[in-house]
């Protein structure tokens, strides 16, 4: 990270959203030192680009953070088709039907906690702890683009083709990364995402 950068550790995904949504709203209120990024991870925020690290960590001590995100950030819609390999055993999983795992999913609004594993790939948060899901126990080769997955309290999206152990519920035509977009990811940290059962 270097000299001129700072990372906060917290309690919780929830709480680094809320601190992340914070630390934007100070930066653009002008209230707080030129930085050049403000990054958020499952239980850090990395705040990059700063000129007096030691100095900010101070002044972030008495930092008086909201419990929750501010809820101004961007919306987007995506829609899905509820066909994926994994859907009966979430349904299994929650102890539900495949159509309640469906209003469930498109019920909920979801927020990007933070991004990573591949270009264009958000962490989702909002599902209830009661629904997260582990992990399939052997894991995919190969994740067609779209594909709509759960593994733990998050949702996520495929950008491409990748390795992976998420229980796919569905899929989406979304491009979810194009470089020659701008900005090149469709979801990033904050983004509020519903999604929209289509056939």
């Amino acid at each position: 990270m270097g000299r001129r950068a700072l990372l906060v550790e917290v309690e919780s995904t929830e709480r680094a959203q809320a601190l992340h949504a914070e630390l934007l709203r100070l930066r653009e209120a002008g209230e707080l030192p030129a930085v050049d990024e403000i990054v958020p991870a499952a239980v850090t925020v990395l705040v990059d680009g700063v000129d007096d690290p030691v100095a900010l960590a101070e002044r972030l001590r008495g930092l008086e953070v909201p419990e929750k995100a501010s809820s101004h950030a961007a919306s987007v819609v995506l829609p899905v088709r509820y066909d994926g390999p994994d859907l009966t055993d979430v349904a299994s999983l929650w102890g539900t039907t495949e159509e309640d795992v469906v209003a469930l999913h498109t019920g909920t609004e979801f927020r990007v906690a933070f991004c990573g594993f591949a270009p264009g790939f958000g962490y989702l948060t909002g599902l209830p702890e009661a629904l997260r899901v582990p992990r399939r126990a052997t894991p995919r080769t190969a994740v067609p683009p779209g594909s709509v997955g759960l593994a733990g309290p998050y949702t996520g999206v495929y950008p491409r083709t990748s390795p992976g152990g998420w229980q796919l519920i569905g899929q989406t035509d979304a491009v979810l990364w194009d470089v020659t977009r701008e900005p090149a990811a469709l979801l990033s940290p904050g983004t509020r995402v519903r999604f929209e059962a289509v056939a």
